[in-house]
């Protein structure tokens, strides 16, 4: 589990985060949403240690991460796994050197630990057999399944993913979501997926925090979100045109 308690973050005279208190859970997928420049950023970066907040305190499983010195951060980062908006994939590396980076940055191991390591991670994200391909030879969704395969190759306890359907097509859109969901499930991760993307609210937010100009404005589940008493949230949730449809019907 990670909580976060009171946490204010400014820059210059601008106030980005208004003492924002969450416990994102683990085992489920914690699902941040909010309009742009509404704060989602600042308090992922707040929570993962890439800014520090002005005012409050960022748990992880109990540990205060804001008041450790940077040896104990480093642990706690190490058990942490990322996926980025782009896939963020190194263009100059192959499939295979790219899930191996964080194993030697990170971990003690062999390359044929490495190399076992990689399969298993490129098998259970369906793409074994890529090994020796680059970014560019595989296509926008497959990227982002190594991206996954990578995220987790550290067998983290932590994952983050920053858009993980940016650009893709609905169904490929539908696979990674329903990815992301089986591996937080299954290796009871504390995941926290930042999305502008409604319809993975709908198919995996077990947990949804609503942000609104820096403050937590709602919180709830999947099947809460469309009867919430909220119009900020109503006018985010039912921006698109089948969510739109989707209200009609409800």
């Amino acid at each position: 589990m990670i909580e976060l308690k009171n946490i204010h973050k400014s820059f210059s005279d601008k106030q980005v985060l208004h003492g924002i208190d969450v416990q994102y859970e683990k085992g489920k997928t914690n699902l941040i949403i909010g309009a742009s420049g509404s704060g989602k950023s600042v308090l992922t970066k707040c929570t993962v240690g890439l800014m520090e907040p002005d005012q409050g305190s960022v748990f992880y499983d109990g540990q205060d991460f804001t008041k450790m010195q940077l040896d104990g951060k480093k642990e706690i980062r190490k058990k942490i796994g990322m996926l980025f908006q782009g896939g963020a994939l190194f263009d100059s590396l192959t499939v295979e050197e790219n899930i191996k980076f964080p194993l030697r940055m990170h971990a003690s191991m062999t390359e044929k630990e490495m190399e076992d390591r990689v399969n298993f991670c490129l098998g259970r994200v369906d793409m074994s057999g890529i090994n020796d391909r680059f970014p560019a030879e595989i296509s926008g969704g497959m990227q982002k399944r190594v991206g996954i395969a990578r995220a987790i190759s550290l067998q983290p306890s932590y994952l983050f993913c920053d858009e993980p359907n940016s650009g893709l097509d609905p169904s490929t859109s539908i696979l990674i979501d329903n990815l992301i969901k089986e591996l937080t499930e299954e290796y009871q991760i504390t995941t926290i997926v930042v999305t502008h993307d409604m319809n993975s609210v709908m198919e995996i937010g077990d947990h949804v925090i609503f942000i609104h100009k820096g403050h937590k404005h709602w919180e709830g589940t999947k099947d809460t979100i469309l009867k919430a008493n909220n119009k900020e949230l109503s006018d985010l949730v039912f921006a698109s045109d089948l969510m739109k449809k989707v209200r009609q019907l409800s």
